[in-house]
């Protein structure tokens, strides 16, 4: 079985010095601690945290299935040509993610046959929604709509201009077909919307938070209808469940990563926390783990209620690309960032260098190899840059691109970040910041409860403007 691993040698005191690298030492001391988080954490798999369980819901996976089987007719003639999800943030990053992962490159410009594009509107910028209307022929859609307590305001929003718009173009009945709706199993706006409506429906289950929910409907409805392999992607996540559930500190990826991460920054001053995909498969897969990263550990009390303002920034950048754009900060910049380069061993193409230009140094040497070895170079040469200059990095290694492999990483990265808040001493679960932004937009809007909200808004902005 081909399984990930984590190499965290470059991150060690031996390879970038004492003062930005950690010592075995360190590793040993937060062992224990380690081990009772991870302890902590799985003693709520079966109450609030049970993300924790869904590689194994056989159930929901055939559901997923035989719903993507049942479209199947309908992609082939070509009457729906496009699946549009309707969802933000962990709604939307996860299935951008796995379709930019385990789809072609180029799937959503020159379709398969019988296969739809997928397209991810997950923003309000009337520009980007007004464009999707121009664009596209919304009878020839199937709108993915994802959202938990159906009161997200951009989801809903979209569902309510997209809805109109398909009664237009087909009629009242026929629209039904047009809509599948991911939501809560009894709670919420939009579970009496699907059973008054009829719309395909499935759930995102209690005790999974919405950047916890790509393993869940919530990414894998829009994954099964593109054909991407929903069985290999739960299979290598309940691969990588079996491995770290119960393993000691010394064996543990989850654990060892989340320790890297939090000694980085309270013992090594390194708050910003690089994830360098050397994949552009892998590129929106460091988008989503930025969200899960933020809005898990960025926390401003802990749980005792103090005052902390903790957490690691993200950053997601891509090899090569980045390395012409970013890698002259992290080589030469200040000492405040330490990296995750995700390393592929297997590309599923092969492309040779033809010989020419003999006469030319700069050209020569490249003729006879491969894009293959050049793009593996380039890595290389970054992590070494990274190393010579006391930067220190972790790089997890992929065997290749697969169903089977991505699953792995997203499991490792959630359990990672689960263990991480009980070492930050902080809820990794809530989302108090997003919610106040959120109470203030609807404030804005109108929304029924929220008029002293608005009141207070408006008082705060007293004064004239300083506009220049």
């Amino acid at each position: 079985m081909d399984r990930i691993k984590l190499d965290y040698t470059n991150v060690l005191s031996s390879a970038v010095g004492e003062e930005h690298g950690l010592r075995p030492a360190d590793l040993e001391a937060i062992a224990a601690s380690s081990d009772a988080a991870l302890a902590a954490v799985q003693a709520r798999r079966t109450k609030d945290l049970r993300w924790l369980d869904l590689p194994h819901q056989d159930a929901v996976q055939r559901d997923v299935l035989n719903y993507a089987a049942t479209m199947q007719a309908s992609f082939k003639s070509g009457e729906i040509e496009n699946v549009v999800v309707l969802g933000i943030g962990g709604s939307a990053l996860g299935n951008r993610a796995l379709h930019a992962a385990l789809s072609s490159p180029f799937h959503d410009i020159a379709r398969p046959d019988g296969m739809p594009r997928l397209i991810v509107l997950d923003n309000v910028d009337p520009d980007l929604v007004g464009e999707f209307l121009d664009t596209f022929d919304v009878s020839k859609c199937l709108f993915n709509v994802i959202s938990k307590s159906g009161s997200t305001a951009e989801t809903m929003s979209q569902f309510l201009v997209l809805r109109k718009r398909l009664i237009e173009a087909v009629g009242e009945e026929a629209h039904r077909k047009h809509i599948v709706v991911t939501t809560d199993a009894e709670k919420g706006v939009l579970r009496p919307i699907v059973d008054a409506e009829g719309y395909a429906s499935f759930i995102v289950p209690d005790g999974v938070g919405g950047r916890f929910s790509v393993l869940s409907p919530v990414g894998l409805v829009s994954s099964a209808l593109v054909g991407i392999d929903v069985p290999g992607l739960l299979a290598g996540a309940a691969d990588m469940d079996e491995r770290c559930r119960e393993a000691p500190f010394a064996e543990n990826p989850a654990l060892i990563y989340a320790a890297i991460q939090f000694l980085m920054q309270s013992k090594k001053a390194k708050p910003m926390a690089v994830t360098f995909s050397y994949s552009q498969r892998l590129a929106c897969v460091g988008d989503w783990y930025a969200q899960l990263l933020a809005e898990s550990i960025g926390k401003r009390k802990s749980l005792a209620g103090e005052d902390v303002f903790v957490g690691p920034t993200p950053i997601s950048a891509v090899g090569v690309t980045d390395q012409h754009s970013q890698v002259q900060l992290y080589v030469e910049g200040p000492f405040d960032k330490w990296f995750t380069l995700l390393a592929v061993e297997r590309a599923d193409h092969t492309v040779e260098i033809p010989s020419q230009y003999a006469d030319h140094d700069a050209l020569s040497y490249l003729g006879g190899r491969t894009i293959n070895e050049l793009f593996t170079a380039e890595r290389e040469g970054t992590r070494i840059a990274l190393t010579d200059a006391s930067r220190p990095s972790v790089s997890i290694q992929f065997p290749a691109v697969t169903a089977h492999s991505v699953g792995q990483y997203m499991y490792l990265m959630e359990l990672s970040v689960a263990v991480m808040g009980e070492h930050y001493g902080i809820d990794a679960f809530d989302q108090p910041g997003v919610e106040a932004g959120k109470i203030a937009a609807y404030a804005l809007m109108g929304r029924s409860g929220y008029d002293e909200r608005r009141q207070e808004i408006e008082a705060a902005q007293g004064g004239a403007p300083k506009v220049v």
